[in-house]
């Protein structure tokens, strides 16, 4: 069997699995929608890594006496509809990196990332991706049931916070978040986050 270590072995037009993703030794990283390979923007620049690293922080010390794990890229999470039962890698054929996932469940996890849809995805939006987050894995989160999704627009300072509606199974904005407001999870209404010191130095 021959060894995957560039994109250019691979047929970007074709189907794959996350049984398939699991053989890959590729350098550039990447994602499976649906069982098409999707390439992964550049490094983060400064400003995502900044938020990346006090966001990942923050949440981490909220969370560490609770039954909740933060995990932040690169972390597999494999993804399909929420109607499904548990999948094998064979029949997976999404698998996504999110900035920042929070995850209640520990049976959802194991040694390759997290299998199933985590209660809360954050992602960091930058100048050549935000398409691929807002349109994209807007819907792809919802299908798979991920009950509450942040978007942050770093440039602009705003936060968009997405609750998902069991009955429609789709997102409805619940709040956004912008200049000296203290933004608060719905799954975890007792979290404040400081926008002016979320923000501060990016």
């Amino acid at each position: 069997m021959t060894r995957i270590t560039r994109l250019s072995q691979l047929d970007l037009s074709a189907s794959y699995s996350y049984a398939d993703y699991l053989t890959w030794r590729l350098t550039d990283a990447v994602e499976l929608i649906k069982g098409r390979i999707q390439l992964m923007s550049p490094a983060p620049n400064v400003k995502h890594q900044r938020l990346s690293i006090y966001l990942g922080s923050h949440l981490f010390f909220y969370f560490e006496n609770k039954p909740c794990q933060v995990f932040s890229a690169l972390f597999d999470v494999r993804l399909y509809d929420r109607t499904k039962s548990l999948l094998a890698n064979k029949d997976i054929t999404t698998v996504v990196q999110p900035d920042i996932c929070i995850i209640r469940d520990k049976e959802k996890l194991d040694e390759q990332g997290c299998n199933g849809a985590p209660d809360w995805i954050i992602e960091i939006l930058s100048k050549g991706n935000s398409k691929k987050e807002v349109k994209i894995k807007h819907a792809l989160y919802a299908e798979s049931g991920v009950t509450e999704y942040w978007l942050i627009y770093p440039y602009e300072e705003v936060i968009h916070q997405f609750v998902l509606n069991d009955e429609t199974r789709q997102y409805q904005l619940h709040n956004s978040y912008a200049g000296d407001d203290v933004a608060a999870p719905y799954l975890f209404p007792d979290l404040a986050i400081d926008l002016p010191t979320l923000f501060k130095d990016v």
